[in-house]
């Protein structure tokens, strides 16, 4: 019989692993970036309502509160669609290699949004994650758009992380998650509405998409969501961030598995991206050393 930690730790590779398919599904889905975070959206929130409803969980929060969570909603759809417009302009690896990239822009930005000064190190470490990147611009220059775009996700996704920091500790998550998924699907339809993209044909998706779509909602999105909060509740942060770099790898792994030639890049790229995931775990190696050390009551 496994111990629960053992549990709890397969539980959180579990769904790394997941979030690493999550890009092999966008490349797998053939309708484009908006439609496919549209229907991702509405179908998950959805399953998420579901699980409010069965958990009984009240849906009232304060009006202020609300407004950040429609805010951070435009915010996570927003990620999505650049996130997989990335994939289709380019490929999974490219996209997930630059999506790491997300951590130093976190380091960037929750100076201003904690009110604390930078860290010498992770200067560093952001002038090496662009280093990375150059190499990766230099050797796959095919791909300059999803790199761009990638980029911008990543950038969106720091965002977003740091306002649901300061939600997720105030407010169920699954709570906060239902309206996030909503206010973003609500978005996405005014923009469909006016841009005039919806008819019968946005509606007609083959059987394989529609496959793809719900194993994309129910598994990656609202299982993944819920699943990891109540298991890193139960594993300690260092853990937990060292397991989450894993998301880059799996899914690089996965995308040329199940892809094939379209997912085989340079010997640069591969340089590139190890340098960029590596200096992510460092970074974090670094961080969750110094907490630590750091002495109780000391500011963060």
């Amino acid at each position: 019989m496994l111990n629960d930690k053992l549990k709890n730790y397969l539980h959180l590779h579990f769904i790394v692993f997941i979030w690493g398919f999550t890009a092999v599904l966008g490349a797998l889905i053939t309708i484009d970036a908006i439609p496919l975070v549209w229907f991702r959206m509405l179908l998950a929130s959805f399953f998420v309502w579901l699980y409010v409803a069965l958990n009984k969980f009240t849906l009232k929060v304060p009006k202020k509160a609300l407004i950040t969570m429609l805010i951070a909603g435009l915010v996570i759809a927003l990620h999505w669609i650049t996130f997989f417009k990335a994939i289709k302009v380019s490929n999974v690896s490219v996209t997930l290699a630059t999506i790491s990239t997300g951590a130093f822009f976190t380091a960037v930005l929750e100076p201003i949004f904690y009110k604390r000064k930078m860290i010498w190190y992770e200067i560093v470490f952001g002038l090496v994650v662009i280093a990375g990147l150059f190499i990766i611009f230099n050797v796959e220059t095919q791909y300059t758009l999803g790199i761009g775009l990638a980029l911008i996700s990543a950038l969106l996704s720091a965002t977003f992380s740091l306002i649901n920091g300061k939600l997720a500790k105030q407010y169920r998550p699954s709570v906060i998650s239902f309206y996030e998924l909503g206010s973003g699907v609500g978005f996405i339809t005014l923009y469909l509405l006016f841009s005039g993209s919806f008819s019968a044909e946005f509606f007609k998706l083959s059987a394989s998409d529609w496959m793809y779509l719900l194993l994309l909602a129910s598994i990656c999105t609202a299982y993944a969501f819920i699943g990891s909060v109540k298991v890193m509740k139960l594993i300690s942060p260092y853990t937990v961030m060292l397991t989450i770099n894993m998301e880059p790898v799996y899914g690089i792994v996965l995308a040329f598995v199940i892809l094939g030639a379209s997912e085989k890049m340079s010997h640069g790229f591969y340089i590139g991206a190890v340098i960029i995931i590596m200096t992510v775990v460092v970074n974090g190696i670094l961080k969750n050393s110094l907490k630590r050390k750091r002495p109780i009551g000391q500011a963060k």
